[in-house]
């Protein structure tokens, strides 16, 4: 299945050019009897400015979509393009760039520094590309993720669900094109995790970001505008304005 944008008609408005575009990507680790085809030509489009998520059952290929999309890990056939640039093909340091500059990542994990502040711990990123802080654009931030007390407590000071909204905003302060969120509530209680998935549903709705997240979690998918769902490494369906009982009985036949 292909996610297509059309061509508006003559005098229309312009269609926008989609935040990442994957074309024909498979992935295959190991080679011979022992190979394993965990992406099968999968062809879909992300909407820029949208929250999308990637459901699937365990095997289905959804994490390892995600890594190539991110260019965290390399395609065996295909392309995939984030914005302007094709990022396969590209080397190491160049991608490194590109991740470092256009995209931003929030994961299971908090990976956040201990010994540094919350408010040290989001503008790390900053510090590390030698760029300046936007402070109207920080405070923007900071505003729609709710931490404005606690930008001077170190993480473990933090609870979980603030630990994760630190990392959210981290991912956010460089203005990246496309943020990927690998189970971002993975970690967290049913409070928490509504906390977070606010926060990023928020981020698209007032700030126009572009979020692509994988999630196992119907409750969790219900917060995107879109979820799209993996079988066998290859794409079956989709969900526009997904709720949790829509998402859970779609899951469920992707498993008979």
């Amino acid at each position: 299945m292909t996610s297509t944008y059309a061509s508006p008609p003559a005098g229309g408005p312009a269609v926008a050019t989609p935040a990442v575009v994957a074309t024909e990507v498979s992935k295959v680790y190991g080679s011979g009897d022992a190979a394993v085809h965990a992406l099968r030509g999968v062809s879909v489009e992300f909407a820029r400015g949208a929250f999308t998520a990637i459901m699937g059952p365990s095997g289905s290929g959804k994490s390892t979509l995600m890594h190539c999309l991110a260019g965290l890990d390399t395609v065996s056939g295909g392309r995939v393009v984030l914005g302007d640039a094709e990022i396969t093909g590209l080397g190491d340091k160049r991608l490194t760039l590109l991740r470092r500059e256009r995209i931003g990542f929030v994961f299971q994990a908090f990976n956040l520094l201990p010994t540094l502040t919350a408010e040290q711990n989001i503008l790390l990123p900053l510090q590390l590309a030698g760029r300046k802080v936007d402070r109207a654009w920080f405070d923007q931030v900071i505003d729609v993720v709710g931490l404005r007390d606690r930008l001077g407590h170190r993480p473990s000071e933090l609870s979980g669900g603030q630990q994760q909204r630190v990392a959210c905003a981290r991912a956010l302060v460089s203005r990246p094109e496309v943020i990927f969120a690998d189970e971002p509530t993975g970690n967290l209680d049913s409070r928490a995790g509504a906390e977070v998935l606010g926060f990023l549903r928020s981020s698209v709705r007032e700030m126009g970001r572009t979020i692509i997240m994988v999630t196992h979690d119907p409750v969790a998918a219900s917060y995107a505008d879109r979820v799209v769902f993996l079988r066998d490494g290859g794409i079956v369906s989709e969900i526009l304005e997904p709720t949790p009982g829509t998402v859970l009985d779609r899951l469920k036949s992707l498993e008979r």
